[in-house]
């Protein structure tokens, strides 16, 4: 995969750094940005817009790409504590709703995870050149697989993370325009026309709601 080898080759040549030792962190509880993602060889690929509240514990979703030889959209709003996922379509002033089976959990570094390497993306000859991150690793045993995750040393914004499944193999996700904050929190407000929505039979979990379009794991 195109991806998966430039990655590794920026980390093999950016080299290793010499601050303070490395801590396993939590990606701040209010955040908002862009993602995009690849699997099979960038023969399926999304990008996806975000609004992450860990205080809420909610999450909204702007999504489009390419999967399986067809292209998708998706307007998602993830509400845990209610224990439901809305599907939105303005254009049609449609909404789809359904349980959500999964527990919110933050963003975190797991306890478990292994620390790979320190670098500096980019240079290192003077100040703004560079970007200081830390690599970490780990197994997921619910789903068989595992993964390589890179944050900021300062802040814990996410950079990008590899994702290997038996079913994907390995998904590529990079994070860009990550910005502290939740400018309009009205996006986590469900739209009038999803008011009078029947709650559809199917428990969906985070990952399942994304995959019925999309087949892609996202955060």
């Amino acid at each position: 995969m195109k991806s998966l080898l430039s990655l590794a080759l920026l980390l093999l040549f950016t080299g290793s750094c010499s601050a303070q030792k490395p801590h396993r962190c939590r990606t701040p509880p209010l955040l908002s940005g862009s993602l995009s993602v690849s699997a099979r060889e960038g023969q399926d690929w999304a990008i996806a817009k975000y609004r992450y509240d860990a205080i809420g514990q909610r999450i909204r979703v702007w999504e489009f790409g390419h999967v399986d030889d067809r292209s998708f959209h998706l307007n998602m709003l993830f509400l845990f504590r209610e224990g439901v996922v809305y599907s939105i379509s303005y254009r049609n002033k449609t909404c789809q709703k359904n349980p959500l089976h999964t527990a919110f959990h933050p963003s975190h570094i797991p306890h478990n995870a292994s620390l790979q390497s320190q670098v500096v993306l980019g240079g290192s000859s003077g100040p703004g050149e560079g970007l200081l991150v830390n690599t970490w690793t780990g197994d997921v045993p619910e789903t068989g697989g595992k993964y390589m995750a890179t944050v900021t040393e300062f802040g814990c914004i996410p950079v990008s993370t590899l994702y290997y499944t038996e079913q994907r193999g390995w998904m590529v996700t990079t994070y860009f325009n990550g910005v502290r904050g939740v400018e309009d929190p009205g996006e986590f407000i469900p739209p009038p026309f999803c008011d009078d929505v029947q709650t559809e039979e199917e428990m969906l979990d985070f990952y399942s709601a994304l995959s019925e379009e999309s087949m892609f794991n996202m955060l």
